[in-house]
């Protein structure tokens, strides 16, 4: 028997968002809803306005805590009665390195939705399941530590870990570049057929596209590294030399990208941060 799985976009485009936020219903009877979105009354009543007489909300789930995802669940969960489900809250699942980095870093500056508390909490390998469906759950940190993907068959459910209309930010101290990478790998050899992703439309060949953003990150470290060659530099000018012709809009997220990738490369001694890795820290190549 095939599931079924319906989409609702949010109303909420941005540069960061695409067209907007995907909200996932899956079943027909006892409902699965992934990610219920940002709080916008018109997206809570195309919601409710999607359930028939013999459908309910069983299960609220949210892949990660950013308000664009999570900041609808309480009322949600209120009207509904329906428990909601997450790895953890905004700050849980971070690295020790970025735990460490948090308490003198600015904030990533994401969209952190530290509200956001769960009533059910969810770990790696867990299930949630109904007659009709059986939701596997995948710790995909990088993006945010409390991030995970939901496996649903051939299907996977992947947030904002893998997207097909964008890469994904990384921006620390909420997200974390080598965990990033770790999580991607993970997916490869996974079987599924399809990817839906947190914003824009199904991946239809979620192998090569994840293999794509592998070798996209593998490539923005190389030019950070060969852009060091000639010398020590600062972020804003690392971010213009690597993301050079991007658009004026965009330019924030890039630096937060570039930040995370001299983190990773900084662990593995390959760069030195002066006086300390920070934002307006000096970076040279070892």
């Amino acid at each position: 028997m095939t599931t079924e799985i319906r989409c609702l976009t949010a109303a909420n485009p941005s540069p960061l968002t695409g067209a907007g936020t995907n909200t996932y219903l899956i079943g027909s009877t006892d409902i699965a809803l992934i990610d219920p979105g940002p709080d916008l009354p018109g997206h809570l009543a195309a919601i409710l306005e999607c359930l028939g007489p013999r459908q309910r909300i069983s299960h609220i789930v949210v892949t990660h805590a950013h308000s664009d995802h999570s900041a609808l669940a309480p009322c949600l969960a209120a009207l509904t009665g329906a428990p909601v489900w997450a790895y953890g809250g905004a700050l849980d699942g971070r690295s020790a390195g970025m735990a460490a980095l948090a308490t003198h870093l600015p904030e990533g500056g994401e969209g952190l939705d530290l509200s956001f508390r769960p009533s059910h909490l969810l770990a790696e390998g867990d299930c949630l399941t109904s007659p009709e469906w059986e939701l596997a759950v995948l710790h995909t940190p990088g993006h945010l530590g409390s991030h995970i993907c939901l496996s649903l068959g051939d299907t996977l459910i992947s947030g904002d870990h893998v997207m097909g209309w964008s890469t994904t930010i990384v921006s620390p101290p909420d997200g974390d570049m080598a965990n990033y990478m770790t999580s991607l790998r993970r997916l490869l050899g996974g079987g599924w057929q399809r990817f839906l992703p947190g914003h824009g439309p199904a991946i239809a060949d979620p192998e090569a596209r994840v293999r794509d953003l592998l070798a996209h990150r593998l490539a923005r470290e190389a030019a950070i590294l060969e852009h060091l060659r000639t010398g020590p530099a600062r972020i804003d000018e690392i971010t213009a030399r690597v993301y050079h012709g991007l658009a004026p809009n965009l330019l924030p997220a890039a630096r937060r990208n570039v930040l995370a990738h001299l983190i990773d490369l900084a662990s593995r001694n390959e760069v030195t941060a002066r006086p300390a890795l920070h934002p307006d820290a000096q970076f040279m190549r070892n």
